[in-house]
């Protein structure tokens, strides 16, 4: 009888010891699928802030980098200021209604694809296709810009795009400008994101360069309705050439 009682006490020790031997394991566990909820809804966040605070993704991979943007030919530098500009817009209180932006990268030839449309929700590219700049602008490079009507230059800068009508050029989507004296007159201007037919691989593989419009961003055809539906009605367009950079007070 004493033996037994003996034995049971050692059994119950036993269990105890063990128990006690995997509490910090189960407690490492339960943390660790904490930490896993918590990445997932931080993916899930505000989409800006994302675009805005890298970090905040998965490793310290920022936008540029996880969407392989350097490979598509958009310069770091025209994704940087897109980015300190559209804080800087955030900031001043302007009301965006989407999160989408959309990079012109006229550091590029017209022959590469030079527009960028990224959706910051859903961390994607949704559009990557060739811009036009304007005739006296340059041929297969954007030299030249100006505010001003009539000249047929493209304008450099920040953008909100307001609304969409049907024009000459068909199905368009207006601009406002948002940097005094570089493309604040756009709206005035008539300066628009719509379909042209002179935007077009066949035409840059054929002469080294596409058509040129009459200052406007023009898109090819096939996708200007998509491209202007997804952008419209308050999202930031930003067209970057470095000889502005020195001239914007948005980004100074």
């Amino acid at each position: 009888m004493k033996n037994r009682r003996v034995k049971g006490f050692y059994l119950l020790l036993s269990s105890v010891f063990l128990t006690l031997l995997q509490l910090p394991f189960s407690i490492a566990k339960s943390a660790a699928g904490s930490k896993m909820h918590i990445k997932t809804s931080v993916h899930d966040s505000d989409a800006v802030n994302m675009f805005l605070n890298p970090e905040v993704i998965e490793g310290d991979r920022s936008v540029y980098d996880s969407l392989h943007l350097s490979l598509k030919g958009l310069s770091k530098e025209a994704y940087e200021y897109a980015k300190k500009g559209l804080e800087y817009l955030l900031e001043k209180g302007e009301k965006l209604s989407s999160s989408v932006i959309s990079i012109i990268d006229f550091s590029l030839p017209s022959n590469q694809k030079r527009l960028f449309v990224i959706d910051l929700e859903n961390y994607r590219l949704l559009f990557n296709t060739y811009v036009a700049h304007g005739r006296n602008t340059g041929r297969e490079w954007a030299t030249s810009f100006s505010n001003q009507s009539q000249s047929y230059k493209s304008s450099p800068g920040f953008y909100k795009t307001a609304e969409t009508y049907q024009g000459k050029n068909g199905y368009s989507l207006k601009l406002e400008g948002l940097e005094r004296g570089i493309n604040d007159n756009a709206y005035n201007r008539g300066i628009v994101i719509h379909g042209a037919e002179y935007v077009s691989q066949s035409l840059a593989n054929a002469q080294g360069y596409i058509g040129r419009s009459q200052g406007c961003p023009a898109v090819p055809v096939q996708v200007s309705r998509p491209i202007i539906n997804t952008i419209k009605d308050g999202s930031v367009v930003f067209i970057y050439h470095p000889s502005y950079i020195s001239r914007s007070a948005l980004l100074n």
